[in-house]
């Protein structure tokens, strides 16, 4: 299911993009966050510790064939091949230090968050199997100033509303989600604090920016499943 879902993204609509998003829907389970190996599609399900996944949605609108998402990823690739490997994640923070400068600055700004980037995202799930929220929390605001400046797909918005997140009680991180230029952001919340914290970020947002946010307070939960479809056979 989830690499037909990517095809049709992929060759249908023409955003050339991965497949982390139909892997969540297909594969995720209750309580736990999946940690994806995009490249064999292997997953490693991480209980979650006692937080809440709020999602604020900036109420900004974004079109990924129109963006820059492409072109993001033709940069990655155009580093890759001169790195000599497949993909990007083939490439240590260590080694990418020391070939970094090989590299016009645009294309090393945007494969520098890739690959710390992929670095935090295999320290934040073992962060998670510790209960470590802090330090997931640590990881998401380093992602999203990664995101802000080397890849340079945030914008006024977003930034606002992770700032607004991250100064409020109990909120351990906070970034911007998707492919950027728009959307959403996403904070780890305690959970406790998870309702205050979302009436707070939605009321200063819209002080600060004048725009009305969506905010969800969201657990984890099991991906697509057929529900009933014995009693309908049976019918």
């Amino acid at each position: 299911m989830a690499r037909l879902a990517q095809r049709a993204e992929n060759v249908w609509v023409g955003v050339n993009c991965g497949i982390m998003d139909q892997m969540i829907s297909a594969a995720g389970r209750g309580g736990h966050a999946l940690l994806i190996d995009c490249r064999t599609l292997d997953t490693r399900a991480v209980p979650m510790p006692d937080v809440a996944v709020v999602v604020l949605d900036t109420a900004t609108r974004r079109g990924l064939v129109d963006s820059a998402y492409n072109e993001r990823r033709a940069q990655c690739e155009a580093a890759a091949r001169h790195c000599g490997v497949r993909a990007l994640r083939d490439v240590d923070e260590a080694t990418f230090a020391a070939r970094a400068h090989e590299l016009d600055e645009t294309t090393r700004r945007r494969a520098r968050h890739v690959v710390t980037e992929n670095a935090r995202t295999l320290a934040a799930a073992d962060a998670l199997a510790r209960g470590d929220a802090d330090e997931v929390g640590r990881l998401m605001d380093a992602s999203h100033e990664s995101l802000r400046h080397d890849f340079e797909v945030s914008r006024r918005e977003l930034d606002a509303i992770v700032a607004i997140a991250r100064a409020q009680p109990g909120c351990h991180g906070a970034r911007m989600t998707g492919a950027g230029f728009g959307g959403c952001a996403v904070a780890l919340v305690a959970r406790a604090a998870a309702e205050a914290f979302a009436a707070e970020v939605a009321s200063r947002y819209e002080r600060v920016v004048g725009l009305t946010p969506a905010v969800y307070v969201c657990r984890p939960s099991e991906g697509a499943t057929l529900e009933g479809v014995g009693d309908t056979l049976a019918r």
